[in-house]
């Protein structure tokens, strides 16, 4: 076979590879958000993938590495945005306001992410302990120098930068977290387009209102 022919083979199957692991990673999400890792079957992650268990245990040793994985793959990503957003330069009242956004948009997108984050925090534990230091606390730390910045500038009241940073964090994930009881109370799905723009902008404007200290002034 012609090099240049086998070159596009390798690429095809790298290609199916990387689509099959994502698919089998798309579907352990779900499943493990239902279940739990106790709960969930591997067959039922297969069926759902469109995959047979031997390219499951192929890509993942087992399904403890899976639930590894899938948990890795979420809170990688939400690093990667985040940090890119807390690196900028802007003003801290822009960067405050996109870092929320871009958290808000997250959790949105991915509905099985809530069940998943409550189940860790329940379970403890290395794993948590693991995935804290190494994405959580430079996320934080980051967080807490952003908002120490922005009182000393003059663009944020005083207020106690780890208690800040808390809160910020909570107005979004008490959201999503509590979406099973919000829905009982107010008979309305949270997850729906115009809920969750309403709820974002509440978030923005409490965040204006009660941290910024000219709210109304033009952002850059």
């Amino acid at each position: 076979m012609p090099a240049s022919e086998t070159k596009t083979a390798e690429g095809l199957r790298a290609r199916r590879g990387r689509e099959t692991r994502a698919a089998i990673l798309k579907a352990a999400e779900r499943v493990f958000a239902e279940g739990g890792l106790d709960g969930a079957r591997t067959d039922a992650i297969t069926a759902a993938a469109g995959v047979n268990k031997a390219l499951l245990y192929y890509y993942f040793r087992s399904k403890d590495a899976l639930y590894s994985a899938v948990i890795e793959a979420l809170y990688e990503e939400f690093y990667r945005r985040e940090m890119a957003v807390l690196s900028g330069e802007d003003c801290v009242r822009s960067t405050l306001l996109r870092f929320v956004t871009t958290h808000f948009d997250f959790i949105a997108a991915r509905p099985y992410y809530p069940p998943l984050f409550q189940r860790l925090l329940v379970a403890g534990g290395r794993p948590l302990e693991r995935l804290g230091r190494k994405y959580l606390v430079p996320l934080s730390r980051k967080l807490v120098k952003l908002i120490e910045r922005g009182v000393r500038r003059g663009e944020l009241r005083p207020a106690d930068s780890h208690h800040t940073a808390l809160s910020l964090v909570a107005l979004t994930v008490f959201y999503f977290s509590a979406a099973p009881v919000v829905k009982i109370i107010r008979h309305v799905d949270p997850y729906e387009r115009a809920q969750l723009a309403r709820r974002k902008q509440e978030v923005l404007d409490f965040i204006r209102y009660g941290l910024f200290r000219n709210p109304e002034a033009r952002l850059p």
